[in-house]
């Protein structure tokens, strides 16, 4: 019974909240626009101050733990293989459609979800070690690519697209944040303490704006008459991902700091990005991975409380 609580007691709060936006925002107190600005001030603001925290006050060495972004890539480019081969060969889906489904059962939501997990539970005095969305982003990277392989258009325009998304990549203030850290950790120079304690601030509040705009953004997501494509994307995000992560680590490669397998496997066991339904809505699979997207958080709060309860029970 005292496990029991002191899973509950690492969940519940994190899904509290995410439960707060949700009624937040049904009830009307903040719009959907609302949400916007939030997100926009985590995204722009919030994060890129976290990530700049946890890579500028470590060595590069201490980053970059090439064994943990093996282990993670191998673990999630098994889902994408999954992922695509159901959707292509059982389901007879469009490569469209597919990489939307790989995407889904292979891009864990890192950020808005998984940061506040992996500070409470792998690295609850503030610290860190590799950052889970570095194997994150480049298993996005992947299934986006595929997504992109028979979109509608003029021969060419592929070129076009890809150098559009290489524009938004290096705009993307999450990046600078990575690239600030890491050339600050490179530099051996001390943060001045008003301006260290100014990042701090924002960083600090990354995880619970993250956590509401989540709640607020499932309203109005519908899930009827989906379940048959809906479950199995929420089994290979919430059980299936953490499965091959945790076999890669077993029998593939070994990683030795207890704190990274942890956050390995809860990486793998997050639901999917919140960005998963804008960036599908392009290709014309907005419902469906709306619903996925509703369906996968959800569940997401029974299958993490298992697997922390595992952890607990059976260190990895």
């Amino acid at each position: 019974m005292t496990a029991l609580l002191d899973i509950l007691g690492i969940t519940v709060p994190i899904y509290l909240v995410i439960a707060l936006g949700y009624v937040c925002t049904r009830r009307g107190l903040f719009a959907k626009a609302d949400l916007q600005v939030f997100g926009r001030f985590t995204l722009q603001l919030a994060l890129p101050a976290l990530l700049f925290n946890a890579l500028s006050q470590r060595s590069v060495a201490e980053i970059l733990n090439l064994n943990y972004l093996l282990a993670y890539a191998l673990g999630s480019l098994v889902m994408v293989g999954l992922g695509l081969w159901w959707a292509r060969r059982v389901l007879g889906q469009s490569l469209s459609y597919s990489s939307m489904v790989a995407m889904g059962m292979s891009c864990p939501n890192s950020g808005f979800v998984g940061y506040p997990h992996h500070f409470v539970v792998v690295w609850p005095s503030g610290g860190g070690g590799v950052g889970p969305e570095h194997g994150g982003r480049k298993l996005f990277a992947v299934a986006f690519a595929v997504g992109h392989c028979r979109r509608a258009g003029p021969p060419g325009q592929w070129k076009s697209d890809a150098a559009a998304d290489g524009q938004n990549v290096l705009r993307n203030p999450m990046i600078w944040g990575v690239v600030a850290g890491f050339a600050f950790s490179l530099s051996g120079l001390q943060m001045p303490a008003p301006v260290g304690r100014t990042i701090d601030l924002f960083a600090q509040s990354s995880a619970v704006l993250a956590l509401f705009v989540i709640g607020g953004s499932l309203v109005g997501l519908q899930a009827q008459g989906l379940q048959a494509t809906l479950l199995p994307i929420a089994l290979g995000k919430l059980v299936l991902h953490p499965l091959a992560m945790w076999a890669v680590l077993v029998w593939l490669v070994p990683i030795e700091d207890p704190a990274l397998r942890a956050a390995a496997l809860l990486t793998g066991a997050m639901p999917m990005l919140g960005i998963f339904t804008i960036l599908n809505q392009r290709h014309g699979h907005s419902t469906v991975s709306a619903a996925a997207l509703l369906v996968t958080t959800v569940l997401s709060f029974f299958t993490l409380s298992a697997l922390l309860w595992l952890l607990k029970l059976h260190p990895v």
